[in-house]
């Protein structure tokens, strides 16, 4: 039970980050808040590997490895966080939170297609029952955006069907669960050839593969963030948001409980428990945040929504057994 346990901290740390990571956004921007992040857990990081093995950076890491945990920061880090704090300035850290239960079917595709792991039928039919929760979730009368800088239309098949949250924060959204669930799976091929490369009695200990692992990937996602910003113009936004203390403050602590401790608990406890398991208690936040985020931002919280979030984490958990 230690990974289920593991798993299940992991939600919790997730709903906290996704709060401050809102907050943060909404006062650094999109951006600018995901190379603060990354720059901010590459010094986390590489201060628990000294502490853990003497070195502040992953040394007995082979090229395989970089090559599988950089390819997984691009995609987890460079488009799943790029998306997923548009989608907070968009349609808030509840919804946001409700797409990335798409993890997982995403991540159950990109194994059975990179690692041969089959598909089952109730696999199919989870997928279906999440996509089902989240359109009962996001589906009704249309909502104000949540940014007012944003003219994104309402997408609509119809007057009667419509989707009551911008378009462009259901793409984001979308886009952030794409880039965890391959990223996980990128992770999982990384974390395979790390632990073949060093063995345990070169002195790493077991938290030491994630940490490090994660290390790597958050390299890989500055790396990716930076060129963004830099092609965009964007460098004197940054300076600004350096010096919003009250943001820096949230970022701080959106980047301790999520690519720091969170991402590194998760790999840990894919490690302890089948990923399938651990995957579906980690998906639980979108359950967990609603009520804080209601207390918190005042959003409204009809039982739909309420019962659509459910179904799309119980389709999870069909989608793994």
């Amino acid at each position: 039970m230690i990974g289920e346990s593991i798993a299940l901290v992991v939600a919790v740390l997730w709903t906290t980050g996704a709060l401050f990571g809102e907050l943060a956004s909404k006062r650094l921007g999109a951006l600018q808040l995901n190379v603060i992040r990354m720059a901010l857990s590459l010094l986390l990081l590489g201060t628990a590997l000294w502490f853990m093995v003497g070195h502040p950076y992953p040394y007995l890491a082979d090229g395989e490895t970089w090559m599988w945990m950089a390819l997984s920061g691009l995609m987890g880090f460079g488009l799943g966080d790029y998306c997923l704090f548009n989608s907070y300035n968009l349609i808030g850290s509840r919804f946001s939170q409700l797409f990335m239960t798409l993890a997982s079917p995403f991540a159950a595709i990109t194994a059975w297609l990179m690692l041969g792991e089959r598909m089952t039928l109730l696999g199919i039919l989870g997928m279906a029952i999440t996509i089902l929760g989240i359109s009962m979730s996001i589906m009704g009368k249309e909502q104000e955006p949540r940014n007012k800088d944003s003219h994104s239309p309402i997408f609509s098949f119809s007057h009667s069907f419509n989707f009551k949250l911008p378009f462009r924060g259901i793409i984001f959204g979308t886009g952030a669960a794409l880039g965890q669930g391959v990223g996980l799976v990128l992770s999982k091929i990384g974390l395979e050839h790390y632990t073949a490369s060093a063995p345990l009695e070169s002195g790493l200990s077991t938290f030491a593969y994630p940490v490090g692992g994660t290390m790597i990937r958050a390299l890989a996602g500055l790396g990716c963030f930076l060129l963004l910003l830099i092609a965009k113009g964007h460098v004197r936004r940054l300076t600004t948001a350096v010096r919003n203390r009250q943001g820096m403050h949230f970022a701080f602590w959106a980047t301790l409980l999520g690519p720091t401790v969170g991402v590194s608990l998760s790999l840990l406890a894919v490690q302890y428990a089948k990923a399938g398991v651990a995957q579906t208690l980690m998906s639980l936040t979108p359950i967990l945040i609603i009520w804080p985020s209601h207390l918190i931002f005042k959003t409204k919280v009809t039982p739909a929504e309420v019962f659509g979030a459910i179904i799309a984490v119980l389709g999870v958990t069909l989608f793994f057994v």
